[in-house]
């Protein structure tokens, strides 16, 4: 949405152009939503702890894993009020990607509020099979990838860059769709998995984000 407005208002003011750099963007969009967390996070806890929503922990788990019993859940929520309103504001709405990449966080984040709401509604760990997990997050992301595989306007964009090398790219064809789909099922399942204690899923988003 910024981006938009200080084009306008660019070519009056020259100093207005640096927010075409993505680099600068993506700096602020950090630090919005770090901002975001850091004054709606207390609130959405304490509001959290008010109505009684807290984690379910299996029994036949570690011992330690014990002390996260009561821990507000459903902190998704704010994850996902962060990331819209950074993107929202930083972002180029022009761009497809950006948009897809919002949805298909929404409705994995839709998909994991669902599986809160289950655990939370029949007080059990097991909220959503895994079967149902696998199927919806298979389906969001097939229809994601598929869309931007047919509307790619280039070769480039469904070809495999190779890091650090810019000018060597591998053209993946309809491999893109597939190998897509492994990352974006992959990657959800891969935190969720390593998730258990506190920072155990954040420090290695924050790694590799």
């Amino acid at each position: 949405m910024l981006v938009e407005l200080f084009n306008f208002f660019s070519d009056s003011y020259g100093p207005l152009r640096v927010f075409d750099y993505l680099s600068f963007r993506a700096i602020f969009a950090t630090l919005t939503a770090l901002s975001v967390s850091l004054i709606l996070g207390p609130r959405f806890i304490n509001k959290m702890h008010s109505i009684q929503v807290g984690q379910v922990i299996r029994e036949e788990g570690p011992a330690s894993h014990l002390s996260k019993k009561g821990t507000p859940t459903m902190g998704g929520t704010l994850i996902l009020s962060s990331i819209f309103i950074s993107s929202i504001l930083w972002g180029d709405l022009e761009n497809r990607y950006l948009w897809v990449a919002l949805g298909v966080t929404t409705l994995f984040g839709l998909l994991g509020w669902v599986d809160d709401l289950y655990k939370l509604r029949l007080e059990s760990s097991k909220g959503l099979s895994a079967f149902s997990k696998i199927f919806w997050q298979s389906l969001i992301a097939l229809v994601a990838v598929t869309f931007l595989f047919y509307s790619s306007e280039s070769i480039n964009e469904v070809s495999f860059i190779v890091p650090f090398f810019k000018n060597i790219s591998i053209p993946l064809g309809l491999s893109f769709i597939l190998i897509s789909y492994l990352v974006i099922v992959g990657s959800s399942n891969a935190v969720n998995l390593t998730d258990g204690l506190d920072g155990l899923a954040i420090l290695p988003c924050v790694m590799v984000a």
